[in-house]
């Protein structure tokens, strides 16, 4: 089973393959400069549609994504991949592009391969919401807005050489241990939680 990774930026076509993905493709590695052209071009026929459709909801939103389909590479060989990308973004938190990893699933149990991607992609997931909850408390704090939010997570990753996703679990950590909710905090909130619903309601009953 081979493994290799991969990056890709939109603006520019750009596209880097390992040493392993250039020979699941049936390259030697640096041999060849990689563009979505020739990425497709060894797509099954079967499976290219579905690549192109993950493609350009990339371009368009930087969406996060896993794919099972089929290479074929320059012998004629058919391999069977999974592939796993999460988001890359630029040092202000821009979505610019793609990044993840390959899997050669050919010669492999893919039970015990789709489980590991499986976890792989919960991790992804688990990141993506740990960055919500604390833009969520940040904006909760200092009355400021989403994109504001993840600034500050991105200043704070810088300052402290952390990811951004470790420095959004640590604060919700310390938010839910080391933070005392002022007095009388939470029936203001919940007054503001309960009465617009309470509205909505009575509204929705007549």
């Amino acid at each position: 089973m081979l493994v290799g990774s991969f990056r890709f930026r939109v603006a520019d076509d750009a596209w880097e393959w390992s040493a392993a993905v250039a020979r699941m493709h049936g390259y030697e590695p640096g041999s060849v400069v990689p563009t979505t052209e020739l990425l497709l071009s060894h797509k099954h026929p079967d499976d290219k549609s579905h690549v192109a459709a993950i493609l350009d909801n990339v371009r368009a939103h930087g969406a996060p994504f896993s794919s099972r389909h089929r290479i074929i590479d320059t012998e004629g060989e058919t391999h069977r991949v999974v592939v796993v990308g999460d988001r890359l973004l630029d040092d202000g938190g821009k979505v610019i592009g793609t990044f993840g990893f390959y899997i050669d699933l050919t010669d492999a149990f893919e039970s015990e391969v789709q489980e590991s991607v499986d976890d792989v992609v919960a991790e992804i997931a688990s990141s993506r919401s740990a960055i919500e909850q604390a833009k969520g408390a940040l904006m909760l704090a200092y009355g400021i807005s989403a994109d504001r939010a993840f600034e500050v997570l991105t200043w704070r990753s810088q300052e402290t050489n952390v990811k951004v996703r470790d420095v959004a679990r640590a604060l919700l950590r310390d938010i839910a241990t080391k933070l005392d909710t002022p007095q009388g905090f939470r029936e203001d909130f919940n007054h503001i939680l309960l009465t617009p619903t309470d509205r909505a309601d009575r509204r929705s009953v007549r």
